[in-house]
């Protein structure tokens, strides 16, 4: 398979170019249940297509000043060393149990369901803080979240690829005094930072397949650069909560629940027909000249 993998490539990199939202999630559910890659093989190489991927967005954010440094750097100090933790019980699994793929699969498809619930609840959750406009200096009590937060998660993204763009901008929204633009930045620079790491640990385990990842860079790369320089008008909760529930029913999916293949297509449908019915009632009321109907 080529042109495949840059088709699936392509369409996340415009998903993430058009809405700025974790699209590249994704990427390890389509290799399992779509091209039939082996959980650990999909999972270091989704890993090592997002370093390369978000190293982009990353430098284009750090030009942009919307990365706070030391807090990226104590993310890093907590989930780098772990997520090495994650890459090495995959592969203690993968050499000592002959059931590891499907430990891994279950291990992914939790991830999954915990990762569009985390991402559902990214979007619903109200700020913890509020943002200010000052510099925002880190105490002690920020560092130690910060590291704590980087060690937990870390560990799950090098374990299972799940989570390097939700855990942490969730945590974030909720406990620092940061604008959005700054969030954002910081988000997706440590979680370039903290893929590198991880996807070099699958690459030396030899759990990265090179010619995929090749072929999904040369359709993903393209397509952020492109749909980056435009925006679409649909309602930010169609796009989140869509994204969200693929990951759950994905999730629910590969943890091979009773009828698992009706779960995967009635819930696609479920969420098309809802979806749209929302984006339609959200985008007339938005018309001018057009009032809100009166119980």
């Amino acid at each position: 398979m080529t042109w495949q993998f840059t088709l699936t490539g392509l369409g996340l990199g415009l998903i993430v170019g058009l809405t700025g939202v974790g699209g590249g999630s994704l990427m390890t559910p389509i290799l399992i249940i779509v091209f039939g890659f082996k959980p650990t093989t999909a999972v270091g190489t989704d890993i090592f297509h997002g370093a390369i991927f978000k190293s982009f967005g990353a430098i284009r954010h750090r030009r942009l000043s919307t990365v706070h440094g030391h807090l990226a750097l104590w993310l890093f100090l907590g989930s780098g060393p772990l997520a090495i933790a994650g890459v090495a019980a995959s592969y203690v699994l993968r050499n000592s149990l002959s059931s590891a793929e499907t430990i891994l699969g279950y291990a992914i498809g939790v991830a999954l369901i915990g990762g569009g619930a985390g991402f559902l609840a990214k979007s619903l959750v109200k700020r913890g803080v509020q943002p200010i406009d000052q510099p925002f200096i880190m105490s002690r009590r920020d560092k130690l979240i910060a590291f704590g937060t980087g060690a937990v998660f870390g560990f799950i993204v090098g374990l299972t690829s799940v989570g390097s763009g939700t855990y942490f901008g969730l945590m974030m929204v909720m406990v620092y005094p940061l604008t959005m633009p700054r969030i954002v930045g910081t988000d997706i620079f440590h979680a370039a930072a903290l893929l590198w790491v991880a996807g070099v640990g699958h690459l030396i385990i030899g759990d990265v397949d090179l010619h995929a990842t090749a072929w999904l860079l040369l359709g993903s790369v393209p397509g952020i650069l492109i749909s980056s320089r435009y925006t679409v008008k649909v309602p930010d909760m169609t796009i989140r909560g869509g994204l969200a529930g693929i990951l759950i029913i994905s999730g629910l999916k590969l943890l091979n629940v009773p009828e698992a293949n009706w779960v995967l297509g009635g819930g696609l449908i479920f969420i098309l027909v809802v979806l749209t019915i929302y984006t339609v009632r959200v985008m007339l009321s938005e018309q001018p000249g057009t009032t809100p109907e009166r119980a």
